[in-house]
């Protein structure tokens, strides 16, 4: 079925919670492991048909943020999920303390016990209406971002459509497309600050309420973490410091040189990797899904059914539109057992990474479709990433119908961002621990923090207020992450991380790593992440030697690449 098709209803919140009461009921009341089992079932094939409805109208209202009908389901469902979530908690409590739950585990794994019993940790009536007012302050921040309208050279364009200017080979106009960008942040700050203030006393509060000493210890929780502490995540920084922070300036400093620049450089020269123009698409967004598919169908025969599925049922929104959230995702419809992908193409790299990037995801979750429980079919966050980042490397073959001219550029430039990105993202996660340590920073403390650490990860950015906003200290503000999904991207470095390690054996044998990917891509969520790349062959981002040996892959074939003609 097309998504067009689709059909949106909003269940009775009344009806679902008793639906809900009744399951539990016949579970609490089954007499025997078939009787729990065929109620388990039939919860699961509700639930899923709910959640599609949630996912559906969240879809659509990303699509145009202006549509009044699903600015009310996405606000009906902010307040309406604490609810549900006060049932599947009830739920979920019966279900660990079921006479049944090893005949449970030995058909659906211990994972889903595991994890319910992290979920409980995260929730009490107490805390539904931080919830609910979480929900609404999330909300309005996104509507803010994608409001943004932005007056630059007689136009006027959202914060996804300036990129191309940020990108652009001409000194002046780059740097004036930097300041503007950061004027609109400027002209919105006591706004920012405000939503974020709010969040953090919001949040810290939820976490003591919980009986927690603040909100990072609930903020690990919610992001399911497993099978790692905050003390793996502090041993993880200090090897990025230490091994790719190096790596990373190195990266820059030749690129100030190519640049005919001082270094450091200033954020808008450190977005220009070459002087004739970073790497751009070398066709339409028509010609980039046509080559996607071509990359897809000569990839496996799992991935051409793929991708070919989401191209015939307009599972993929890329265009860049006004009214339109910002940012993309992958996310899964149940009841159709298909992803969806949402993204904002903007005429850089970055669209042919969405072809690679959210289409691995996509890929991930395709694979596993049928898995039982629905909560298998992805595993955590940091486990999910690993399956796009990887997948953009091995795009890498088939670069030269992406890029045509450019596929050089593009070559270098892909992994030394993937290098680069690291650092940044470490930063994101190591500024959220020192924010909800000490929740009563004012505004301005805040981003003096972000300052701070910018000169630790990131100390080829010149800081001399060039750019107000981003030199400020307050370029943190533009990460939806920050506001949206606390402690979420410390998963995409230790994912970039295992990636690299995927790159490494791409360079050396394409089939015997594609292996290997579908190796752990087939297991879904049916381990930790730990797990999941032991059972692959992979070594664990947590081990200081990992990280150490994908630097110095990386920087000897950086150091070895041809750059001759890429001025």
């Amino acid at each position: 079925m097309k998504f067009s098709e689709m059909t949106y209803a909003r269940p009775d919140a009344q009806d679902v919670k008793e639906q809900m009461a009744g399951l539990l009921e016949r579970l609490k009341n089954a007499g025997n492991y078939e009787e729990a089992k065929a109620v388990f079932l039939e919860k699961e094939q509700f639930i899923k048909h709910v959640e599609t409805q949630s996912t559906l109208a969240h879809i659509r209202h990303d699509i145009d943020t202006r549509d009044t009908f699903y600015d009310d389901e996405v606000k009906f469902w902010s307040a309406f999920g604490p609810e549900l979530e006060e049932k599947m908690q009830a739920w979920n409590l019966a279900m660990l303390n079921s006479p049944f739950r090893s005949e449970f585990e030995a058909e659906y794994g211990k994972l889903m016990f595991l994890n319910t019993e992290m979920e409980l940790k995260t929730f009490s009536p107490e805390i539904i209406q931080e919830m609910q007012k979480e929900n609404d302050l999330m909300q309005e921040y996104n509507k803010l971002l994608a409001s943004a309208q932005i007056s630059f050279e007689g136009g006027v364009y959202t914060i996804s459509q300036m990129t191309p200017f940020k990108t652009d080979k001409d000194d002046a106009r780059r740097l004036a497309a930097w300041k503007a960008e950061g004027q609109w942040y400027k002209d919105h700050q006591a706004e920012l600050d405000r939503l974020y203030d709010e969040l953090v006393h919001l949040r810290d509060k939820m976490g003591r309420k919980l009986g927690y000493d603040g909100y990072t210890q609930l903020g690990y929780y919610r992001m399911m973490r497993n099978c790692y502490t905050k003390e793996e995540v502090e041993k993880f920084r200090a090897a990025v410091v230490k091994y790719l922070v190096p790596v990373a300036n190195e990266i820059y400093k030749e690129q100030a040189k190519r640049l005919g620049k001082e270094y450091p450089m200033s954020f808008a020269d450190n977005a220009l990797a070459f002087r004739s123009g970073n790497a751009r698409p070398a066709g339409t967004p028509d010609d980039i899904l046509a080559h996607g598919r071509k990359f897809y169908d000569e990839l496996s025969p799992e991935t051409s059914e793929f991708f070919r599925m989401m191209l015939d049922g307009e599972l993929l929104d890329v265009l860049s539109t006004e009214g339109k959230a910002g940012g993309g995702y992958c996310t899964s419809i149940p009841d159709y057992n298909v992803p969806f992908i949402f993204a904002n193409f903007n005429g850089t790299q970055h669209d042919v990474e969405v072809v690679t990037h959210e289409a691995g995801h996509a890929f991930a979750a395709w694979m596993n479709r049928e898995r039982v429980p629905m909560s298998s079919v992805w595993p955590s966050l940091e486990a999910c990433e690993v399956h796009s980042m990887s997948m953009e490397f091995f795009a890498w073959n088939w670069a030269e119908g992406f890029f045509g001219e450019d596929t050089r550029k593009f070559y270098y430039a892909h992994l030394s961002d993937a290098l680069t990105f690291i650092p940044y993202g470490t930063m994101v996660d190591h500024f959220q621990h020192e924010v909800f340590e000490k929740p009563d920073m004012t505004p301005a403390e805040r981003h003096a923090v972000w300052k701070k650490l910018l000169g630790i990860y990131m100390p080829w950015m010149r800081l001399d207020g060039e750019i107000p906003f981003f030199a400020d200290g307050e370029g943190w503000q533009r990460q939806h992450h920050i506001y949206d999904r606390p402690f979420y991207y410390i998963d995409y470095c230790l994912a970039q991380t295992v990636a690299l390690q995927f790159w490494a054996r791409i360079q050396k044998d394409q089939k015997a790593a594609w292996e290997k990917y579908m190796a752990y891509t087939k297991q879904g969520g049916s381990a930790v992440f730990t797990e999941l790349l032991q059972n692959a062959g992979l070594d664990n981002p947590f081990e200081e030697n990992c990280l150490k040996e994908v630097c110095a892959a990386a920087r000897k074939w950086l150091e070895a690449y041809d750059l001759k003609g890429l001025a």
